[in-house]
């Protein structure tokens, strides 16, 4: 069998370890196991408020227990052993368990839920939880919550600080699932820190080179000497005049022959546009002479031929 495929026959085998631990030994207060597998067999550690009632008379609940584990999940030379939790206010799986009675016995879903954190806190934890869902109240299901303390939802401390538990309640309207998530007393956080008040302060000693900051300031500053003038080689040749000078006087005398080319050219223009519109009307002059003419020939013609008749 692969490693991936093990691992889930080996969640499975213990989720289903638990819920029976939790119909067999809801009465003795159960609360969470531990299970570690040894070279001697199966070692099996069980959390109960009453232990005598998990252990039974003379044995007999502890014999059955074992005999179930062997032949229903096949575990080999199961090892149990019975521990009392010390405070079951602060076992998320008790009090969710406590809680989930109580609403069965017709609590008040508020009441039962104030009453439950508060004696949570009271018992010494750091912060607290209770989600209650399902038909609380009508046949809309909902979520409430009930929080007191300080909790952690996600992260490395929400897996390893948070005690976490779950139960259910059988109603007449339907389930009604109680989650509950305690914090207990004295867990360490990765966000603690502590403020020593009485802690000796030992001074630090500053090295003396016998100079100071005021002495440094009083004393004058000395002098900066003047850098010496630089004599030209003798292989260079230096001009008379200044290079940028004679490089303006270029620039300024290219930039009056382009000027002055440009306004030679829009004079040129110019008078080729005024020659053009003279010609222009000239000719416009000649036709309109011409018409005239060939107007008063024609009225003449007619003239003569009315003369005639």
């Amino acid at each position: 069998m692969a490693d991936e495929q093990q691992f889930i026959e080996n969640g499975l085998q213990r989720a289903q370890i638990d819920e029976f631990f939790g119909d067999e030994l809801g009465r003795a207060g159960y609360g969470g196991m531990d299970i570690a597998k040894t070279p001697m067999g199966t070692q099996i550690v069980l959390k109960a408020e009453k232990p005598g009632m998990v252990i039974g008379k003379g044995g007999k609940n502890i014999r059955k227990i074992t005999t179930e584990l062997t032949e229903r999940f096949g575990m080999e030379d199961p090892q149990i052993d019975v521990q009392e939790v010390e405070e079951p206010d602060l076992n998320a799986r008790i009090v969710a368990d406590r809680l989930a009675n109580a609403l069965e016995r017709g609590w008040y879903f508020r009441k039962a839920g104030h009453t439950t954190i508060d004696r949570i806190m009271e018992a010494g934890a750091l912060g607290a939880e209770i989600v209650l869902s399902g038909k609380v109240t009508g046949a809309r299901s909902r979520v409430e919550k009930f929080n007191r303390g300080y909790i952690k939802h996600n992260g490395e401390p929400a897996q390893t600080v948070v005690d976490e538990g779950q139960g259910v309640a059988v109603m007449k309207l339907g389930t009604i699932g109680v989650t509950v998530k305690i914090i207990p007393p004295g867990a360490t956080l990765p966000d603690d820190f502590e403020i020593h008040e009485d802690v000796e302060i030992e001074d630090v000693e500053q090295a003396d080179d016998g100079e100071s900051v005021e002495s440094l300031l009083a004393e004058e500053p000395d002098e900066v000497p003047e850098a010496a003038e630089a004599e030209p080689a003798d292989d260079v040749e230096v001009p008379d005049e200044d290079p940028a000078e004679v490089i303006d006087e270029e620039i300024v005398e290219e930039v009056i022959d382009e000027e002055t080319a440009d306004e030679d050219d829009a004079e040129a223009d110019a008078d080729a546009d005024a020659d053009d519109a003279a010609d222009d009307d000239e000719e416009e002059l000649d036709e309109d002479v011409a018409e005239e003419a060939a107007d008063l020939v024609a009225e003449m013609e007619d003239d003569d031929e009315e003369v005639d008749n």
